[in-house]
């Protein structure tokens, strides 16, 4: 390297340190003066009386901590300019009711918010009453600018009028502004109407303001029996003005957010058969939206951690009214699809086939059981008798499939005696796939019967954890159909199976092996991949019993009863409707009267790529 790149390195290395130590030093002596100047007016202030007694005020406000997030985190030391504001900071709570056959609500003068929503009729598994807002685990705070930051939470309201179905309460400004805030609980409904009314508010806010920040935290108390399965349905959704179906922050998360810098219709707060919702009419401009699991052991048993952040515009006008509304109650499919709002889209009964099966077939068929039928458990056997009848023509048909090719394996048997060597294995195929089609035998056609009542079998994984018509109703040693059984605790926690013995699943992991088992001595053993056996056999059984026992015993249930009946269609089908003898004579008869046919096209180019294939086999054995 010349001379001169190394004095110009070590020149330019002289100066970064010079400029970084200048920088360092004036830093340094700017945040000294700005320490001694803040010093010198908090203790100015100190001395101000009015300033002593807000500190004090600061001090007494009751702030709940949803999480580490909360607004609560924020304590207000500042004085109003507003003489009215200052009032309304040092007044004192209180508390005002509504109620309806459904909801009984309780309201705090305090940010004229929602102290506790009781949901009537329904209760925690331990027979409590169910509070999907419970006191001290809500803030709400809508938070706008004049000359300073109004966080409304952290003033009293006044409640200026009252009747049997609503309370309105006010914040007053100077020159006769006010805020009002004014709650509407409808007869025999779980919507609440909330109305945000500002009278000459839009001349006091900032220049640069036309929104309003509504912030509300809640914190969802544990109302079920098992915590991971409530855990796995519960999150966030929310849905988008122009859009049909409903979006989520993901579930089975231990925490999950998402900024949303578009428009949305409303959000939901839901548990696994609960929900507070939030629509606004006038729609959200934006928001964040995030969640954030307790752990299990949780003192106060509470499930998870919610928070909005939302913005609503509200231009420049003075006078202005954002009619909103809330929802506190079940996740009830048909009771949530009468509010007209897509609520009912938050239950997640899956999407496209699966979704349409639910909806359209299983709800319905549900519900019409549930006039003449009280016993949740013989409801759920006749429907799995009905979708059994419903696919019978597909189980026969994939039966007389596997018959088909049982009763030809003497014949497949002979072709390999035929062709016993490796060299010979294409010959072998070309001659059995000949014998399939001589006695029109499909080889994929016992699995495309199977295949196609899958989507049966994954609408019902989704339809059972989140029935709420299955919550709290027992059926045998179960005392909740929507939760685990459990005929033994163990005392002790097994990773990724649990700490008891649910007995329905244990019962469907032995009707599954037991329908493996058939299943296995129906199918020649030709058609058995390596492992194959083992998978389906023993895999399957014990992997579906530590997946389901700590599901909803109606599920288990279900499963159990679908492997029974199909052991029993099976073995009718078999005594009754396919004789193999008779069967395997047709089979040959068949493959006669094929043989003077002429061969189709298909046929042909088939023969035709296998004897390429065996020629250019032999050739690389040449050269070899």
């Amino acid at each position: 390297m010349q001379k001169n790149t190394v004095l110009g390195f070590v020149l330019i290395g002289l100066i970064l340190i010079g400029f970084s130590w200048y920088n360092s030093h004036n830093y340094n002596k700017q945040k000294r003066a700005n320490f001694v100047r803040d010093s010198l007016a908090r203790v100015e202030a100190m001395n101000n009386p009015k300033v002593v007694d807000s500190l004090r005020v600061a001090d007494s406000l009751r702030n709940i901590q949803i999480g580490a997030d909360s607004l609560a985190n924020e304590s207000y030391i500042t004085t109003y300019a507003d003489s009215l504001l200052e009032q309304s900071l040092n007044g004192t709570e209180e508390f005002y009711t509504l109620e309806n056959e459904k909801l009984k609500l309780s309201f705090s003068t305090r940010g004229a918010q929602i102290k506790e929503a009781l949901v009537k009729d329904y209760y925690t598994h331990d027979s409590s009453a169910l509070y999907i807002v419970k006191d001290n685990y809500s803030e709400m705070s809508l938070v706008f600018f004049t000359s300073q930051k109004i966080s409304t939470s952290h003033f009293n309201f006044r409640k200026v009028a009252e009747t049997d179905s609503s309370l309105t309460f006010r914040l007053p400004f100077s020159g006769g502004a006010y805020l009002d805030f004014i709650y509407t609980l409808h007869k025999d409904s779980y919507l609440l109407d909330f109305d945000i009314v500002t009278n000459g508010i839009g001349s006091q806010m900032a220049n640069n303001a036309g929104q309003f920040d509504l912030d509300w935290s809640l914190r969802v108390s544990r109302f079920e029996k098992g915590y991971d399965n409530e855990k796995n349905y519960s999150t966030i959704n929310f849905k988008y003005p122009d859009e049909n179906s409903v979006e989520d922050l993901g579930m089975r998360k231990a925490e999950s957010s998402k900024k949303i810098p578009t428009r949305v219709s409303w959000f939901a707060f839901r548990q696994q058969f609960f929900s507070a919702i939030l629509m606004c009419d006038n729609n959200f401009s934006a928001g964040d939206l995030s969640y954030k699991f307790l752990p299990e052991d949780d003192p106060q048993r509470a499930l998870f951690d919610c928070r909005a952040q939302m913005q609503i515009d509200c231009g420049r006008a003075s006078d202005v009214t954002i009619p909103m509304h809330f929802y506190f109650g079940p996740n009830l499919y048909k009771e949530l699809k009468t509010y007209g709002r897509s609520f009912e889209k938050i239950i997640p009964l899956g999407k496209s086939i699966i979704g349409w099966i639910n909806r359209v077939v299983i709800i319905n068929t549900f519900d019409f059981l549930r006039r003449f039928i009280s016993n949740y458990g013989i409801i759920i056997l006749i429907m799995t008798i009905l979708i059994k009848l419903v696919l019978s023509p597909l189980t026969y048909k994939s039966y007389l499939s596997s018959a088909k090719m049982r009763v030809l394996k003497p014949e497949i048997d002979k072709i390999n005696k035929k062709y016993p060597r490796k060299e010979d294995a294409l010959k072998k195929q070309q001659e059995t796939m000949a014998l399939y089609q001589k006695t029109g035998v499909n080889m994929l056609g016992g699995c495309l019967p199977m295949l196609l009542q899958i989507p049966i079998l994954f609408a019902m994984f989704r339809f059972f954890p989140v029935s709420f018509e299955l919550r709290q109703h027992p059926f045998l040693w179960a005392s909740d159909l929507s939760g685990y059984d459990s005929i033994l605790d163990l005392g002790f926690n097994i990773p990724m199976y649990g700490n008891h013995v649910s007995l329905f699943a244990l019962l469907m992991a032995v009707s599954m092996y037991l329908f493996s088992k058939m299943n296995m001595q129906q199918m020649p053993d030709t058609n058995q991949m390596p492992g194959m056996k083992g998978m389906q056999l023993y895999f399957m059984p014990i992997f579906m019993l530590v997946l389901c026992n700590n599901f909803s015993a109606g599920l288990s249930y279900y499963y159990m009863l679908s492997n029974f009946i199909s052991i029993g269609q099976n073995w009718l089908i078999r005594k009754y409707a396919v004789d193999e003898e008779k069967l395997y004579q047709q089979l040959r008869s068949k493959a006669e009267s094929n043989k003077t046919k002429k061969k189709s096209k298909w046929r042909e180019r088939m023969e035709q790529m296998m004897k390429e294939q065996e020629r250019l086999q032999r050739e690389r054995q040449k050269g070899k």
